[in-house]
């Protein structure tokens, strides 16, 4: 089997590449199945359910979150009747939602865990314990997927050498930049620093420059805008053997429309 996971999705502009691409690179790659990070999908801070949707209709099949999980006032309501959606595991357990899920294809089935940093991160419990908790109730013969919301490189990097071998997959999100350390580990997870972005990419990690730069350089307050124009999808496909729970490859991916498109 083929699972694309795609990295942070951006606002409108992220979702329109989604949905103009994503169904034909799964046809042309052979892809089974689509985990993808949205916690930016909804005008660049959060998810609703009519966007869950909209990702759904695109092709994709499970969807992870982040620090901006709460980003849209009425998703708390809405999150505990969307059975693509995870949440970070490390959040406090009367949090709504869940983090982690099984997904159910026609050929085979495999988990999705949802995990957010501490480092550089707002406070959450510890995604270690989190993750061990995660294992212990996932049954044993599916494919584990981790989506791993973090700031740190070091501690995305500790959490695929902590999981080498138990999970299938460790993918790294939240910095939109998309790292060039995709491998499989010697026990068999395939893991990548982070997937990178969905999203335009002539501003700053999506969002409309001019804003950025105000702060940067004034240290004023700005509100931080999604880009208007050309998109990147960045991602990563993990294969796995049929009936096996460890990677066998990863490959980093990127499709980016000229500019202008």
């Amino acid at each position: 089997m083929k699972i694309l996971m795609i990295g942070d999705i951006v606002g409108s502009p992220g979702r329109r590449i989604v949905r103009e691409r994503l169904p034909a690179l799964r046809r042309e790659r052979g892809i089974d199945a689509v985990v993808a990070n949205a916690e930016n999908a909804a005008g660049g801070s959060g998810l609703t359910a009519a966007i869950a949707a909209e990702l759904a209709r695109s092709g994709v099949d499970a969807i992870t979150l982040g620090d901006h999980t709460w980003g849209q006032k009425e998703f708390a309501g809405q999150i505990d009747s969307l059975e693509s959606v995870v949440r970070p595991a490390n959040y406090p357990q009367r949090c709504p939602g869940k983090g982690w899920r099984l997904f159910t294809m026609p050929t085979f089935r495999f988990a999705v865990v949802n995990l957010q940093g501490r480092v550089f991160m707002g406070p959450n419990d510890c995604p270690f314990a989190a993750m061990e908790r995660a294992l212990a109730e996932i049954p044993k013969d599916v494919p584990v997927l981790v989506d791993f919301h973090a700031e740190a490189t070091s501690e995305k990097i500790s959490m695929g050498w902590w999981l080498d071998g138990r999970v299938a997959a460790v993918a790294g999100t939240h910095t939109h930049v998309q790292t060039s350390d995709a491998t499989v580990l010697p026990k068999g997870t395939a893991y990548i620093t982070d997937l990178g972005m969905t999203g335009p990419y002539t501003g700053s990690i999506g969002r409309k420059l001019e804003p950025v730069l105000q702060k940067f350089t004034t240290g004023m307050p700005a509100r931080f805008d999604v880009a208007d124009g050309p998109c990147v999808l960045e991602g990563a496909i993990v294969e796995i053997p049929s009936g096996a729970t460890a990677a066998i490859s990863i490959e980093a991916l990127r499709i980016r429309e000229q500019t202008g498109a």
